[in-house]
C-alpha cells in the first residue's frame, strides 16, 4: 500500500499542508480538511483513505481552475459549472469547490446578472435579450429579471426611448436599401436586441414606411 512520507506545512498558503506519498508529492490541502484524517508520517494508507485524499484533491484542483476562470472575467455559477465538468474535473468536486467560492463571496448569480446587465444595457441591449443571455448562462430566471430592471433602474435607461435611439441608428445604416429589404433588417435587428415585438413593429413601420 502507498505510504505517507511528508506532511508539512505549505509556504504559499497559510493553513495548508504539502501532502507526500511514496516521497513523490501528492497534493497541497487544507489542514482544516486533514485534521479528522488522523494522518502519520510513515503510515501506509488505507483504500479508503486515499480516495478520501484524492477527493480533496480533486476539490483543489477544480477550486484552482475556477479561480483562474474567475480572474478572467465573471461567470454565473451554472456556466463555470459546465466549463469545469467539461474539463474533465469531477462533478462532484466542482460542485464542493465552487460552494467553497460562494461562501468566500467570490461566486454570486446575482452580482455576476447585475454586473453583466448593467454593461450591455448601455449597448443597445433590450430586456428580453438581457434576460435571455443570463437564462444561458444558467442565472434563475427571477434572479435574471431582477438584475435586468436594477441594472436599467441604476443606468437611468428608458427601455422605449433606448428602443428607438437604437433603432433611429440602425435605420440609418440600412438607408438606401430598398424598403422591403430595409424593414426586414431592422426588424430582425431590434428583435436580436431583445426589444418587445409590438414595439419593434411600431418603429419599423414609423421609419421606414
Amino acid at each position: 500500500m502507498p505510504t505517507l512520507t511528508g506532511l508539512a506545512p505549505d509556504p504559499h498558503q497559510p493553513d495548508y499542508r504539502l501532502v507526500e506519498v511514496d516521497r513523490g508529492r501528492f497534493a497541497s490541502l487544507p489542514a482544516d480538511a486533514l485534521q479528522p484524517l488522523d494522518l502519520r508520517v510513515g503510515a501506509e494508507l488505507e483504500p479508503a483513505l486515499l480516495d478520501r485524499l484524492r477527493a480533496l484533491a480533486d476539490v483543489e484542483a477544480a477550486q484552482r481552475a475556477a479561480l483562474r476562470a474567475l480572474a478572467r472575467r465573471a461567470h454565473a455559477r451554472r456556466d463555470l459549472e459546465r466549463r469545469l465538468v467539461k474539463k474533465q474535473h469531477p462533478p462532484p468536486a466542482v460542485d464542493a469547490a465552487l460552494e467553497r467560492l460562494a461562501v468566500r463571496g467570490l461566486l454570486d448569480d446575482r452580482r455576476f446578472a447585475e454586473g453583466y446587465a448593467a454593461v450591455r444595457a448601455v449597448r443597445g441591449r433590450g430586456p428580453a435579450r438581457l434576460v435571455r443571455d443570463l437564462l444561458a448562462q444558467g442565472v434563475e430566471r427571477r434572479t435574471a429579471e431582477d438584475a435586468v430592471r436594477r441594472a436599467l433602474d441604476e443606468e437611468g435607461i428608458d427601455p422605449d426611448l433606448e428602443a428607438r435611439a437604437v433603432a433611429v441608428k440602425r435605420a440609418s445604416q440600412l438607408d438606401g436599401l430598398p424598403v422591403p429589404v430595409r424593414k426586414r433588417r431592422l426588424l430582425a435587428f431590434l428583435v436580436r436586441r431583445g426589444y418587445p415585438a409590438p414595439q419593434v413593429k411600431e418603429l419599423v413601420q414609423e421609419l421606414c414606411g
